[in-house]
């Protein structure tokens, strides 16, 4: 028995059933989805371009969203593809390990963007409440410090997972009630003692949104009080113009976020396709919304966005 314990038998594939409940609508949910994917595909890869290329946009703030679309790309990336051969070509097998290598992906890749919105609320927070000290401040090796904290912490708490699935004995069937291997998903179709996972997933998004979201609010008290202290309207309003695109992209993040959990706890009996849409609806939109958001708002990025495409045309 020692040895049958130690031995964990996983298939060798899992079968994504992409949104149970609307198989039959997969051709039509494959049209936004493939629009949004598009849409993130080119607005991140043009905002980073812009960056890139000029010299003027190398300050903490752009830095920062750069990071931001990078991370929006590998997001959107790891789960869209295979998501439309799903809709498209039915193939809807996915390799074991391949399946724990998208999940680790998805996870962390997720972790680091609610880093960088944090991140970015201490570069509107400088910018605003301590201006003369801004470029002392968030130098490049404080900002690539920042980067690196991001990536070891995602890391950190997700390279635990796939190992932690690996061991499990999988007697449900590989049948995923999802279009994506997300964690809880595939711990549902594990048998034997899944406390530890489930505990440790939660306790993860917890820790996350909780810290990252409070310190966040709390930037944005001191901004608010900062602003609300300046003599005249008009510098109110620019100062506070400046944080606009970045109160968006936490907006965009965090909502389907809290959104998606709080239904997950009080909607237990919603259909499962309401919950998997609200989990696509999270992976999809700030990678798609995030440029759109900053190319709007942000004056030196639209100047330069505008230039390129009129460019094009002539």
């Amino acid at each position: 028995t020692s040895a049958s314990n130690i031995t964990s038998t996983h298939p060798s594939v899992f079968v994504l059933m992409g949104i149970p409940g609307l198989q039959h609508l997969h051709n039509w949910i494959s049209i936004p989805f493939c629009s949004a994917y598009t849409l993130a595909l080119l607005g991140n890869c043009t905002l980073l371009f812009i960056i890139q290329t000029d010299a003027a946009l190398h300050e903490p703030m752009y830095l920062f969203l750069a990071m931001l679309a990078v991370i929006d790309l590998v997001l959107s990336s790891t789960t869209l593809p295979k998501m439309l051969a799903i809709f498209w070509f039915r193939d809807r097998e996915i390799n074991f390990y391949a399946c724990l290598v998208q999940m680790f992906f998805l996870h962390s890749f997720s972790i680091m963007e609610s880093a960088v919105l944090l991140a970015m609320a201490f570069d509107r927070y400088v910018a605003i409440c301590k201006p003369l000290h801004y470029t002392t401040v968030l130098t490049g090796s404080l900002i690539t410090r920042t980067g690196m904290a991001a990536v070891t912490r995602a890391v950190t708490l997700m390279t635990p997972l796939p190992f932690l699935l690996r061991r499990f004995h999988y007697c449900r069937g590989p049948l995923i009630a999802h279009c994506y291997c997300e964690h809880m998903a595939v711990v549902r179709l594990a048998c034997g003692d899944t406390c530890f996972n489930n505990i440790y997933g939660i306790a993860v998004a917890m820790f996350i949104v909780v810290l990252d979201l409070l310190f966040v609010i709390l930037s944005y008290i001191f901004i608010l009080r900062a602003v609300l202290r300046l003599s005249s309207q008009e510098a109110r309003y620019k100062a506070f113009g400046t944080c606009v695109s970045h109160i968006g992209a936490i907006l965009a993040f965090y909502t389907p976020v809290v959104i998606s959990s709080v239904m997950h706890r009080v909607a237990r009996q919603a259909a499962p396709h309401v919950h998997i849409l609200f989990a696509n609806f999270y992976l999809l939109f700030p990678p798609m919304i995030n440029p759109i958001i900053y190319g709007v708002n942000t004056k030196q990025i639209r100047k330069r966005a505008l230039g390129l495409f009129s460019r094009k045309d002539v």
